[in-house]
């Protein structure tokens, strides 16, 4: 589990890319520190596991369901990526709840200054539209991000001076393509939601029951 605060911009070292899988070569010296191989590192979205450390970084396999799903695939050497490591029970929730598990692919339809912010509007598929609300979260390529509006298969969000300096996130441009993650307990109780049968209405009680 993550938070979407990243910790560490590394840069793609190699890629391996086989007909479905591919192996990932990552330097940073941040994320690395107290890592072990089988510790999960947020890769620009996406949990890895390590599978190798060497010095200055770390290697991670990428299984094919990683590939259809991710942006990963299409990553070049010399591409700076978001890292992340798991959360600890001493850490900051800072962000909001990040697994690491991507919904789908989002595009950047504009990218417009306001004030000091960024606002981009990203065409979203709706595995994470439909979990989307104004003032909810969103993790874009693994960023912990809070969301302006939502309208139509399209979510825009907004990204403070910090947030731009410190990610990957100040190269967004249209037609730019980013892992997004909608918010782990919105596509919890959309699931139930949807899961129940008509007339069988929803109360504070059946949610309870539910764990919520």
């Amino acid at each position: 589990m993550f938070t979407g605060i990243v910790e560490e911009i590394g840069t793609l070292r190699s890629l391996r890319v086989g007909e479905k899988s591919g192996v990932l070569d990552v330097a940073a010296s941040v994320v690395p520190e107290g890592a072990a191989v089988g510790d999960s590192i947020l890769t620009d979205g996406v949990c890895l596991t390590i599978t190798g450390l060497r010095p200055g970084g770390f290697t991670a396999d990428v299984m094919p369901e990683t590939v259809r799903r991710t942006t990963l695939a299409d990553r070049r050497p010399g591409d700076r990526l978001n890292l992340e490591r798991a959360l600890t029970l001493q850490s900051r929730l800072g962000g909001h709840l990040v697994s690491g598990h991507i919904d789908g692919g989002g595009t950047v339809v504009r990218v417009t200054p306001e004030d000091t912010a960024l606002v981009v509007e990203l065409e979203t598929p709706p595995a994470v539209s439909d979990v989307s609300v104004a003032q909810g979260s969103v993790a874009v390529d693994g960023v912990s991000l809070t969301i302006v509006a939502v309208d139509s298969g399209r979510v825009r969000v907004s990204l403070i001076p910090h947030t731009a300096a410190v990610t990957t996130l100040a190269r967004l441009a249209p037609g730019v393509r980013v892992n997004l993650e909608a918010d782990l307990i919105a596509k919890y109780v959309y699931a139930f939601v949807a899961g129940r049968k008509p007339g069988e209405g929803l109360t504070w009680e059946k949610l309870a029951e539910a764990g919520f």
